[in-house]
């Protein structure tokens, strides 16, 4: 068997190889990824500005497989502590605990090396810790948005993948002095995340 040869056996196994990994009917694929949350923190009736830091966090999720191209996934992660700002001076921090639950659709072959997809779904984001400034005001216990949803899983060896996702989320809270409607804060993140995902 000359070079050329036993250069194409290889790169045919591989390519094998790394369409076994994607997923089909009946499969569930559970994923670990960083995620950087990008707060939009638009303002809406607020007399200062108000905003959210944006920041990095872990996210775990689970995708099951109705058919070969239409799947189901959750998107968790534990209460995570953002830091929120008055007039660019520190006010004090929150928690939010956000999951997401999206449907999604899978272009292509689900056997193949590259496997893009959207998704949408709705979010849910209940808040903890909620007072700021020394507790001279609050925000609320929860937010319902929509959610979009843009992503790709390249496989690679065995079960394993390698997903990159972007999603968009509308999460907005009202913002509280006393028991007085301030305003409402939008904050609305983009979500890019990079992971590594195995299926079952």
């Amino acid at each position: 068997m000359n070079t050329v040869t036993k250069r194409v056996g290889l790169l045919v196994a591989g390519l094998v190889a790394a369409a076994a990994a994607q997923a089909g009917q009946g499969d569930l694929v559970t994923r670990v990824r960083a995620t950087y949350l990008e707060f939009d923190n638009g303002q809406n009736s607020l007399p200062v500005v108000v905003k959210a830091d944006s920041r990095l966090i872990p996210e775990v999720d689970f995708s099951y497989y109705l058919t070969d191209n239409v799947s189901a996934e959750l998107v968790l992660t534990y209460p995570q502590k953002i830091d929120i700002s008055v007039n660019g001076s520190d006010a004090g921090s929150v928690t939010a605990l956000p999951p997401t639950l999206l449907a999604q659709y899978h272009f292509g072959d689900a056997d193949g090396a590259f496997v893009p997809y959207v998704g949408a779904g709705l979010n849910l984001t209940l808040f903890g810790s909620r007072s700021v400034l020394a507790g001279g005001a609050h925000i609320s216990k929860s937010s319902v948005g929509v959610a979009g949803q843009i992503g790709a899983d390249f496989a690679l060896s065995g079960a394993w993948t390698l997903n990159v996702d972007l999603k968009y989320v509308a999460m907005n809270t009202d913002v509280y002095v006393g028991s007085t409607k301030a305003g409402k804060l939008d904050l609305n993140p983009w979500v890019a995340s990079v992971g590594i995902g195995y299926k079952f």
